[in-house]
């Protein structure tokens, strides 16, 4: 009889499930982000076995109390969250024998619920729109259930220190050795602060200059308790929001804002565009809180010089929210996809578009013939493309004008080719209008592309003629 394999973390052959957190990958969002002035990397956390960061936490707090004493064989594991720390509990819990009881506010996602209970969970369904004081709270019903239930502990990941030591000992370790010392500035979404506090902590004792940024969405009022310097201010209140997993009505004690250099805020709206965004340009299936980050991200890496290198960590997976903001009936229930104009293709405006002829440049040409060209045709921008018409990149005026500026000799015959940038904004005609309306709101001009050849681009004044046209 075989002995089996041995356990190899290089090899990545484990004994069990548990062995296989952690060591996510980290990749470059080559189209999201081909237009910041800086790299921008991703920490894909959704692969983990469990799908989300939250594995790393569950296990550790498992593990830590176990070593505590503190729960007995046959035991329960009961907590307050919004999912996905429940399963990182459930894991555990099934490798090691204990039971599960998980409370959930109930904006949760259905599919989320179903998850937990296909482990064997119990999952008890509280009021979202209530304070965290209130008996109603899915806080304060999971401490009832934790007291009430003979030889149970509650994993408490608000305020277990076990939840940010996890990222100091793994997640900021791992960050730190993928991108050699070299990396500048990391993005954190902020639900527990257990993330970014352990990973900050790490981090700023390999290079106290790390940037730690914090990602919140509007609704929550961590900003203003990060801006109160840990207070909450008087007139700060919570409102709903639809995103999960991010933001609180409270200041947590495993977030240490110390930590936290600066904070972007991203609505519910942004948070989910950008998360169909990252599937369907870079095929990251990414959840709500992902969208988020993404959106913060943007903002903040805009403002860095080109020496910095950003990471973003994107919590969860997409699998999560099918039945959310994946879904366009959804979307449109609560606003975020137009009724009207939800279906509008990108191809539908280009068809529509008075002005159909799609002016380009190639690479090779001359400067003073682009200059020329835009000249006669009023154009602030154009397409570069290839000696087979393929989309080389984007060649705009000012940048043209800033080299023409420059104090040296400029010849006849001197090529564009230097001056030709990455395009920002590049979708497929089938793309949804409302899917490229975050890129259009952003500053970028759209390049649709059809099998790698641009076939027009459209400007905030088409997409304005357009729907005042539909009116």
């Amino acid at each position: 009889m075989t002995t089996g394999l041995p356990e190899s973390k290089e090899k990545r052959v484990f004994n069990n499930v548990l062995g296989a957190m952690g060591n996510t990958p980290l990749v470059k969002l080559e189209r999201i982000g081909r237009d910041l002035p800086v790299p921008l990397y991703a920490k894909l956390e959704f692969m983990n076995p469990g799908g989300s960061v939250k594995d790393r936490v569950g296990a550790n707090i498992v593990e830590q109390a176990e070593k505590r004493g503190e729960i007995k064989p046959g035991g329960t594991i009961v907590e307050a969250t919004s999912g996905n720390t429940g399963v990182g509990l459930a894991i555990a819990a099934a490798l090691k024998g204990y039971k599960t009881i998980f409370v959930m506010p109930d904006k949760m996602s259905n599919e989320k619920i179903l998850l937990l209970r296909a482990y064997g969970a119990k999952v008890v369904i509280t009021p979202t729109a209530v304070g965290p004081d209130d008996p109603r709270s899915y806080y304060e019903v999971a401490k009832k259930f934790a007291r009430e239930t003979p030889n149970a502990i509650l994993a408490n990941q608000y305020h277990n220190p076990d939840n940010p030591k996890t990222h100091e000992l793994s997640t900021g370790p791992e960050l730190w050795e993928q991108t050699d010392g070299k990396l500048t500035d990391v993005i954190i979404g902020i639900g527990t602060g257990g993330t970014i506090t352990g990973v900050g902590r790490y981090l700023k004792s390999k290079n106290p200059n790390i940037t730690i940024v914090g990602i919140d969405i509007e609704g929550s009022i961590l900003t203003e308790i990060w801006q109160n310097k840990g207070i909450i201010p008087p007139g700060a209140y919570p409102k709903t929001y639809k995103v999960e997993g991010i933001g609180e009505d409270f200041l947590p004690s495993t977030m240490d804002i110390n930590y936290v250099d600066a904070i972007e805020r991203a609505g519910d709206k942004e948070s989910f565009y950008w998360a169909r965004q990252l599937v369907r340009q870079e095929g990251i299936f990414a959840g709500g809180s992902s969208g988020s980050a993404i959106a913060g991200a943007i903002k903040y890496c805009r403002k860095l010089t080109p020496d910095r290198l950003p990471v973003v960590i994107l919590p969860d997976s997409g699998s999560r929210y099918l039945s959310k903001f994946y879904d366009d009936k959804w979307m449109r229930e609560f606003g975020f996809l137009s009724m009207e104009f939800g279906e509008t293709a990108l191809g539908d405006l280009l068809i529509a578009k008075p002005n159909k002829a799609l002016i380009t440049a190639t690479i090779g040409d001359s400067v003073r013939k682009v200059v020329s060209v835009m000249h006669q045709n009023a154009v602030s921008q154009m397409p570069v493309v290839g000696a087979d018409g393929s989309l080389v990149g984007l060649i705009e005026e000012v940048d043209l004008l800033n080299h023409m500026l420059e104090k040296h000799e400029h010849s006849n015959d001197e090529k564009i080719d230097a001056l030709v940038q990455n395009a920002g904004a590049v979708f497929p005609p089938e793309t949804p209008l409302e899917e490229a309306m975050p890129s259009l709101t952003s500053g970028y001009a759209l390049i649709v592309v059809d099998h790698g050849k641009p076939v027009g681009i459209l400007t905030k004044i088409d997409v304005l003629d357009y729907v005042a046209g539909k009116i």
